[in-house]
């Protein structure tokens, strides 16, 4: 596990849709979801959106590494609503990953038990006893020179769970500062996790949404 160092990157968060129930936002890469314990860990997607916006609460989270598509609730009706919606796995979550090596397959799914590795936290691990289920189905989009690009869309939202899942595949997300070998971590500046598309109902009526956020590397 690799040192970390906290430095978010400057500038707004932008705003992708907004309406009286919810936010669509566009989270950058090194950016916290929310607030650390620490001190020089205030500065936060939610703080920040709340500095416009001070009635939004975060629903969901992205690993500071990862950057992408959130949703973000205006009201406590929607709070409850899409919480469940994502409780209950109705909603449909998909990302864009570059990771080492090109896999002998075109697609598939993964179906791998995680649980925290307490002696060495944050990491995650797999565990077939005591592990939680679960599933991310993968699909190659492209191979480039031994670095492959990845659509991936996990069936349940475990900690770290598309990160170690790649990595258990044998092709370690790019950047990745936690699961990286060293020449997947240093073949990127950042790591290249992102979350592109985010499908659910909105609270007020229950029409079917979906939202983009275009891949930034």
């Amino acid at each position: 596990m690799r040192p970390f160092t906290y430095e978010p990157p400057c500038g707004d968060v932008e705003i992708l849709h907004t309406d009286a129930q919810f936010l669509i936002i566009n989270k950058p890469a090194g950016l916290l979801s929310v607030p650390g314990k620490h001190k020089h860990l205030q500065d936060c997607l939610e703080s920040r959106i709340q500095a416009h916006y001070p009635e939004a609460r975060i629903i969901h989270r992205l690993d500071t590494a990862t950057s992408g598509i959130m949703v973000l609730a205006r009201t406590p009706n929607a709070h409850r609503h899409i919480g469940l919606q994502f409780e209950n796995r109705q909603i449909t979550k998909i990302y864009i990953a570059d990771i080492w090596g090109a896999p002998t397959e075109k697609s598939g799914t993964i179906n791998l038990p995680l649980i925290c590795d307490w002696p060495n936290r944050p990491l995650q691990k797999v565990d077939f006893e005591i592990g939680k289920p679960a599933q991310t189905e993968w699909e190659v989009i492209k191979n480039n020179g031994g670095i492959t690009r990845v659509l991936l869309k996990p069936k349940t939202g475990r900690s770290h769970q598309l990160r170690v899942h790649m990595l258990e595949l044998g092709h370690p997300i790019l950047g990745d500062n936690l699961y990286a070998h060293d020449e997947a971590f240093n073949a990127a500046s950042h790591m290249h996790l992102h979350a592109s598309h985010l499908k659910f109902r909105h609270p007020d009526g229950g029409a079917h949404l979906e939202f983009k956020a275009e891949c930034p590397f």
